[in-house]
């Protein structure tokens, strides 16, 4: 399992570790990642990801997962998520296609 949260894309990054003699040490600072189960609205199911605390809060401050989704870049989501993403898209654009065509 990689240690990269699958919706912002956050991973490990390299440093140092520095001491009080300014000895510098190579270190990596690991993301916060949480196992967590979200609910889409709009596929009406559970959906469980690996994603940092970051992230988490993201998701709650922009009103869940189908809107954090929508307004995320594709370069960042993982292939677990933009598949995702891609059925939340199209399912709701099916209800808009249906109005139009019987109107």
């Amino acid at each position: 399992m990689s240690r990269r949260c699958e919706l912002s894309g956050k991973n490990a990054q390299v440093g140092h570790l520095v001491s009080h003699s300014q000895i510098k040490t190579k270190r990596r600072f690991m993301p916060n990642l949480c196992d967590v189960t979200l609910i889409s609205d709009t596929l009406a199911r559970n959906v469980r990801l690996r994603i940092s605390a970051h992230a988490l809060r993201s998701v709650e401050h922009r009103g869940g997962l189908d809107a954090y989704l929508i307004k995320a870049s594709d370069t960042q989501l993982s292939d677990r998520a933009l598949r995702l993403k891609r059925e939340i898209v199209k399912r709701k654009a099916a209800p808009a296609e249906v109005a139009t065509a019987s109107a």
